[in-house]
């Protein structure tokens, strides 16, 4: 295989096989009907049982495999063994079978940062909005976002049972993305995809100086950029603190790498090296094209109130 030796394309190749048993668990979870719901800090702050699992057996699959990674993790948990059962040590080949871009192709192992959230959307799983789940796994070399992995557990959920459940999408900075069918919003239709839990004045300020045609709100930071590179919405506008680094990690990756765009609401890239704060506390604005036209359009009352 070409990238039998880049470690970037070996660890997106385990990262995919990863997130295929994180989603196996997810549904496993949903399925036993006890969630296991803990508020870590208050009742739009859930953790269940399944970011738990989930958590555990990423970043122990990925820690096995790869030893001097840095792993940064949604979910504090203590580092004792984990069962065996929650272990991935596959690769998925196609991504193997892929040639490294050079500009990656000699990276260190401890020069990467993997971000995870084991649940992004955990509230609307605990609400059975299962379509709006997903699991992420993001890559970070030099302090920016370069590679992902976003896992669906529920994609094609309601289509019946003869569809294949959940789905993974994942993209390499000058290699693509891979899992689904890209496509763009009809030119000059402004579509904004928002907060579905999290909404506040100020959130709802930003997107009105945007003159939508239409506003969707759905939970999930993954959920929000697959409908930005499906063409289901224009702009991700969230202008509040709230979203965390391994709640974009992945996304940003996916999205850079077909072209489009993901920063602060201030139009700042956002940084991945292991020592920065979590918090993305300038909020989001993300777009597959027409950056500028939203950008533009956030209002300095916004700007003044979000410092990066």
């Amino acid at each position: 295989y070409k990238s039998r030796n880049a470690v970037l394309m070996r660890l997106v190749a385990s990262a995919y096989s990863v997130a295929e048993k994180a989603a196996a668990i997810v549904r496993k979870v949903m399925a036993g009907g006890d969630l296991g719901i803990v508020e870590k800090c208050g009742a739009n702050d859930l953790q269940t049982k399944a970011d738990r699992l989930v958590q555990m057996s990423i970043c122990s699959s990925l820690a096995q495999k790869f030893p001097k990674l840095t792993i940064i993790g949604e979910e504090d948990l203590p580092s004792y063994d984990v069962d065996e059962e929650l272990i991935e040590n596959g690769q998925y080949e196609e991504i193997l079978k892929k040639t490294c871009p050079p500009q990656y192709s000699s990276i260190k192992e401890e020069e990467l940062v993997v971000w995870v959230d084991p649940l992004d959307g955990t509230k609307e799983y605990t609400e059975g909005l299962l379509d709006h789940v997903t699991v992420l796994i993001g890559i970070a070399y030099g302090g920016k976002a370069i590679a992902g992995i976003i896992n669906q557990p529920y994609y094609n959920y309601e289509a019946g049972a003869d569809a294949v459940l959940g789905r993974t999408i994942w993209g390499v900075l000058g290699l693509g993305a891979f899992g689904f069918q890209l496509k763009e919003v009809p030119d000059g239709k402004h579509i904004i995809i928002t907060t579905r839990s999290h909404s506040s004045k100020m959130v709802n300020d930003c997107i009105g100086a945007m003159n939508p045609d239409a506003i969707v709100r759905v939970g999930g930071a993954g959920n929000k950029v697959i409908h930005l590179i499906e063409g289901k919405a224009s702009a991700y506008v969230f202008a509040s603190p709230g979203c965390k680094k391994w709640d974009t990690c992945a996304p940003e990756a996916i999205l850079h790498a077909v072209g489009g765009k993901l920063t602060d609401i201030h139009g700042n890239s956002l940084h991945y090296n292991r020592e920065v704060k979590h918090m993305n506390s300038a909020g989001v604005l993300a777009t597959l094209r027409n950056f500028d036209y939203y950008a533009s359009r956030v209002p300095d009352s916004v700007k003044q109130a979000l410092v990066p």
